[in-house]
């Protein structure tokens, strides 16, 4: 749930209460300097006063002094220090251009200097982002800005927190806001910083952002959720106390001192696995959750004992992140079991240090680069070493893709975890490679890789890793990194780690190299699909480069994708041959056509009878629900239909989830042309291929040349895009004995 904004101190003349502003920081952390941050807070109205006076304006109520007490407040229940306490409450007043940060240097040092000075550069990112649009659809300034963003970041990790806690107040305060703002500030907090607060550990500042944006992002979604808890808040209430007292007594007979709470299932993760698992709310198994807290490891598992022998165990529902923690630190038991009155209950239990640190997160124990300060957690230095590591790419990295990989561990949780020869685990995205694994481990193993060996057998090095495998990296001295490894089409490396890496190393290299070698690489993938008789002095100016040389250099030294030049050349393909361009009459699409009855799709059992309901009279397109009627079939609401949400809550056993059918996919006939030479199952590892690619064929035709032992393929294939043709040529040229696969016009 999202958490309520909490009141600063009030005078009578509706200015703020300094002082009791400063006791209640002071409650939160005694060791903080009283006299320094009240210096730091008189600086900060001080200078809002006098540039409110210079403009004849007093804005106080939405002012960047009150902006900078609440961002201070944050951070003081996050344990920050006194420069970054000082360095919040200044920042907005420096931001606005109320006071210099030269005048911050001379009144405050260096460092609080400085860490305003990080905030603001990540502040660049603000003003790039488009509502509508994902991260990843970002542009080259983008680009640019989160470059500026992510180097700041590593200088100091506290410039992070900062901004942490000033998007935070920002998306607090933009509930009044129209809804353009709102969407511009919650597309921003869910895609950036939402991700950043779970990378760093921090876990009720995500889960503030998450489920605020998620209140502005997807508002029905959001009500309905919303909705629903409420109207079982009171039931569930009651329920919780009562387990809490009988674990409780259970806990005490066995000489255990727990602190043992009620914990709230945030909107945002609720409607999060109702869509990962396709579950109803009634099928959410933590809404109805307790949290332990004891005092040793060993009594985590005490506990757990005693859970499972109050109550029984549900199958699949464990999860032990003790032994082993997630990505980003978090350390806890979990469990579901059926608690009294046969209800599901899920159970955490953890250490006080484990929920500090899961609360806290890098702020629990944090320390600084080039410090020596004594620390009990590998889990703060991968954190650190992941932030670290961005300071590595970002002269590098060449598109915004590497910063969403990275940022959103959470919303794709899918890795894989694999073993070098020595034992120690590495972890990646799930369908890395093991070029992937290699410049993981190190740069130099990436660029001098040869081949690779899984479980000691030899596999290529497209090969699709799987958890709990060992992998070898074969080298070689003179090895270096082949451009076909940035051929998306034929699946070398899948992370911008190992991508960002290979295209600095051909930055290095000569330009006329480049030129050379991107020239070829151009010609070949037009000669195959068939892009003939291209300018390319015009296609180097749509592409926005100054001469077909620059075009050329540019695509060999990685810097313009080869999918995306692709793309441009087929834009440019002569008028005369544009009907021959993979444009042509679509396929008789399968989907529905509005009005037919059929067009609703019940998961799990097929076709029923439906009909719409009259109260909310859903159309295509809406999101919908199914309610299941006594000899009427099944009625067809809107998710946020009154009537819907008050029969979910009523009867949560008869709501099914439903759908309107499925979008018509065009595919488009194209012919395919395969020269190879002849040997047994050739047809057969070709119609793999298609199988795998999901290809549909309309026609083969097969021949063979005894004299030079040569076979011949035309294959009429059905297409999605010139991308999905080009991945299917680079896989068929893969195949043993393939002499040249290329598409063909009529």
């Amino acid at each position: 749930m999202v958490q309520v904004r909490a009141h600063q101190p009030i005078n009578a003349d509706g200015s703020i209460n300094l002082e009791a502003w400063l006791d209640h920081v002071l409650s939160v952390d005694p060791s903080l300097d009283r006299a320094g941050l009240r210096e730091a807070c008189e600086f900060a109205r001080e200078a809002e006063q006098q540039a409110n006076a210079a403009q004849n304006l007093w804005t106080e109520g939405s002012s960047s002094f009150r902006v900078g007490l609440e961002i201070a407040e944050i951070l003081a229940d996050l344990k920050l220090d006194q420069d970054t306490l000082v360095a919040a409450v200044i920042y907005r007043c420096v931001r606005e251009g109320k006071v210099t940060l030269q005048n911050v240097q001379q009144r405050f040092g260096p460092v609080v200097a400085k860490l305003i000075e990080g905030v603001l550069r990540m502040a660049a990112i603000s003003a790039s982002l488009n509502p509508r649009d994902s991260l990843v659809l970002g542009s080259q300034a983008q680009v640019e800005n989160l470059r500026k963003m992510l180097v700041a970041m590593v200088d100091d990790v506290r410039v992070a927190l900062i901004k942490l806690a000033e998007r935070t107040c920002a998306i607090r305060a933009v509930k009044e806001a129209d809804d353009e703002k709102r969407q511009r500030v919650a597309r921003e907090v869910f895609d950036i910083y939402a991700p950043l607060a779970h990378r760093l550990g921090i876990g009720h500042i995500k889960w503030e952002l998450e489920d605020l944006s998620f209140r502005y992002l997807e508002p029905e979604q959001y009500k309905q959720i919303a909705t629903l808890l409420h109207e079982r808040r009171l039931d569930r209430e009651h329920y919780i106390n009562e387990v809490m007292s009988q674990l409780r007594a259970e806990l005490e007979a066995t000489g255990i001192k727990a602190d043992i709470s009620g914990r709230a299932k945030h909107i945002y993760s609720i409607w999060r696995k109702m869509q990962r698992k396709g579950l109803q709310f009634s099928q959410i198994y933590d809404v109805r959750a307790v949290r332990v807290l004891v005092p040793h490891v060993r009594d985590c598992y005490t506990a757990l004992g005693i859970v499972h022998t109050l109550w029984r165990h549900i199958p699949k529902e464990f999860d032990d992140y003790i032994a082993n923690p997630k990505e980003n630190g978090y350390r806890s038991l979990h469990t579901a079991v059926l608690g009294p009155e046969g209800k599901v209950l899920e159970v955490q239990i953890r250490t006080q240090a484990m929920h500090e640190e899961a609360e806290l997160g890098v702020c629990a124990h944090w320390r600084y680069k080039g410090t020596d300060v004594k620390s009990g957690s590998n889990h703060y230095e991968e954190k650190i070493s992941w932030l670290r590591q961005v300071l590595e790419w970002h002269e590098e990295l060449g598109d915004i893709g590497g910063l969403a990989e990275q940022l959103r561990v959470d919303i794709e949780p899918d890795r894989v975890y694999v073993f070098t020869p020595d034992g120690h685990a590495i972890d990646l995205p799930k369908g890395a490679t093991p070029l992937d694994f290699a410049y993981r481990v190190h740069t130099e193993i990436g660029h001098n890789c040869r081949g690779a060996k899984i479980n000691g057998r030899i596999v290529p090095l497209n090969y699709s890793l799987q958890t709990g495998e060992q992998v070898e990296i074969i080298t070689s001295k003179q090895g270096a990194p082949s451009r076909d490894w940035l051929n998306p089409n034929l699946g070398y490396v899948t992370t911008s780690r190992a991508r960002a890496k290979i295209i600095h190393w051909f930055k290095l290299q000569d330009r006329d190299l480049n030129v050379m070698a991107g020239r070829t690489l151009l010609e070949r993938e037009l000669t195959r699909l068939a892009l003939n008789s291209v300018d390319y002095d015009k296609l180097a100016e749509k592409a926005n480069l100054k001469t077909a040389e620059d075009l050329f250099a540019a695509l060999g030294a990685g810097d313009v994708r080869q999918a995306h030049v692709i793309n441009l050349a087929q834009q440019l393909v002569e008028p005369e041959r544009s009907t021959e361009q993979l444009e042509l009459i679509p396929r008789k699409a399968q989907g529905y056509r509005p009005g037919k009855r059929g067009d609703i799709q019940i998961q799990g059992v097929g076709n029923l009878l439906t009909q719409i309901a009259g109260c909310c009279q859903p159309l295509p397109g809406d999101p919908i629900v199914g309610y299941i009627t006594l000899g009427r079939g099944v009625s067809i609401h809107r998710q946020d239909c009154a009537s819907a949400l008050q029969l979910s809550a009523r009867e949560p056993e008869r709501i099914i989830q439903v759908s309107w059918g499925p979008v018509p996919v065009q595919t488009y006939p194209v012919d395919i042309s395969i020269r190879a030479y002849d040997r047994s199952g050739l047809l057969r590892d070709v119609s793999q291929v298609l199988l795998n690619e999901k290809i549909n064929v309309l026609a083969v035709n097969t021949s063979s040349n005894k004299d030079d032992n040569t076979a011949s393929m035309s294959i009429t294939v059905e297409i999605p895009g010139l991308d999905a043709l080009g991945r299917l040529l680079g896989r068929i040229s893969q195949l043993p004995n393939i002499i040249e696969v290329r598409r063909t016009r009529p």
